[in-house]
């Protein structure tokens, strides 16, 4: 993956700045920094959020994408880089555009639906992949389109009775009902009809009346049914409608999250967590962004108690953390609110691992509680390089220094050792920071890290 050395040079300065300005001081969105993200499509089970995304190339100046990405966070602040379980060349019958989809659970498998170019008709057509466990590997569920039309964005929802829909489209809103298999539909393709009552009314909107113009988001909560959607076009804003079955009638109720940020495009993606809700969306906030070169950010918010979404803006603060992180526990190195400098690849050990370090880059984790102190720090590290030194840090990558770690060179980038070193003065709950010190060059590779108590 090419470096962005100098962009994340431009960033680390841009978030200094920013940390002067209220209510901006943590600066957690995006949430991700080290690659670009788009089209976010969250996912709670088993205690964490699951976070699917699209992902941009640097540089693009089109929708150019390859792979899907995950994430998971289990405190909405700290979030696991997954890699990339699926990408183009698993549908050996897609040709290009990995672009927005959605994942959803039944019965112990993992379903991800996904629009790409068909080879065989140079058409948007929906595919399926399938995995045994939320973060993949994924494969073609059915080694063909499940469906196609020409059309994208599909979402998934399973309804409280046990039936499933997929929706999906532009310019049009198109739904199925799924089969228990996830990979089936019964019945025909069926439009949804797009009127002014149900999804707005566009200013100047001549063939394209209403306001919905795509990446739909289809729940239930309280007996209603939402229906988020990317409106107008372009700039996007996000809208919704509700509804009191799965299929409509719809009824428009306003914007979500007005035109805002640096991208042309947005997608929302909305999931309940420790009692609290969230609302994903992306922009194009990171140095080098834009409407091609988007990044995933979350906002916390409450409904109205009508049921009704309130109006919801870009932030760069983010949500507070929903939980304390647990370092008395192996941490994955890949486990990060910011960073700086990084990049991550897969681990030979299994997982993922931070790589590319070099002199004065750092991760940095959040709400790590530390309760009445830790004595010994642990990180598993490779280097086929001449190594160097991991600096324990408090607060920021400025702050007190609480213990140094050397690496060792052990001989190559997937040659693993771990390293032990005291720390002092570390109690309580506080943000950690890894500050990574040494000579010219790539230093080493770390895989994760524990203190013990």
């Amino acid at each position: 993956m090419p470096r962005r050395r100098r962009l994340l040079a431009w960033l680390t300065a841009a978030l200094c700045a920013t940390a002067l300005l209220p209510g901006t001081a943590h600066a957690d969105n995006p949430i991700v920094q080290h690659i670009y993200t788009a089209d976010p499509a969250p996912l709670v089970h088993n205690g964490r959020v699951y976070l699917y995304t699209g992902h941009d190339e640097d540089g693009s100046t089109y929708f150019t994408m390859k792979d899907w990405r995950v994430w998971s966070s289990a405190d909405m602040v700290n979030w696991t880089d997954h890699g990339s379980p699926m990408s183009l060349s698993t549908f050996s019958w897609a040709k290009q555009d990995a672009w927005a989809g959605q994942a959803v659970e039944r019965n112990g498998k993992f379903y991800w639906y996904v629009p790409v170019v068909n080879r065989a008709t140079s058409r948007m057509a929906i595919g399926v992949g399938v995995a045994d466990s939320p973060t993949g590997p994924f494969r073609d569920a059915i080694g063909r389109p499940l469906v196609e039309n020409g059309e994208i964005d599909p979402t998934v929802f399973i309804d409280d009775t046990g039936q499933a829909y997929l929706y999906w489209g532009n310019p049009n809103l198109w739904y199925v009902r799924l089969n228990a298999d996830m990979t089936s539909y019964s019945g025909g393709v069926t439009q949804i009809p797009l009127t002014t009552a149900g999804f707005g009314t566009r200013p100047n909107g001549g063939n394209r009346p209403t306001l919905y113009e795509e990446g739909p988001w289809v729940y239930k909560r309280n007996g209603l049914y939402y229906n988020v959607f990317a409106a107008k076009c372009c700039s996007e804003f996000i809208g919704y409608s509700t509804a009191p079955g799965p299929t409509g009638p719809w009824t428009y109720r306003g914007t979500v999250m007005p035109t805002q940020g640096s991208s042309f495009t947005n997608h929302p993606g909305i999931v309940d967590y420790k009692g609290s809700s969230y609302f994903f969306y992306h922009n194009g906030a990171l140095p080098g962004g834009g409407g091609y070169t988007r990044s995933v950010a979350v906002e916390k918010f409450a409904y109205n108690a009508d049921g009704t979404i309130p109006t919801i803006n870009m932030t760069t603060g983010g949500p507070p953390p929903a939980d304390t992180l647990n370092p008395f526990v192996r941490q994955e190195a890949e486990t990060i609110n910011r960073e700086s400098g990084i990049e991550t690849e897969p681990a030979s050990e299994g997982g993922m691992n931070i790589g590319w370090i070099e002199n004065g880059d750092n991760v940095k984790v959040r709400n790590v509680a530390f309760g009445a102190g830790a004595k010994t720090f642990t990180a598993r590290v490779a280097s086929a390089g001449s190594g160097g030194t991991i600096e324990v840090r408090l607060g920021s990558a400025t702050g007190t220094v609480v213990g140094r770690c050397t690496v060792p060179a052990t001989g190559g980038w997937q040659t693993w050792t771990s390293v032990s070193c005291p720390v002092s003065g570390v109690t309580g709950t506080q943000d950690l920071v890894l500050r990574f010190a040494g000579g010219s060059g790539y230093l080493f590779n770390v895989n994760w890290w524990q203190f013990s108590a």
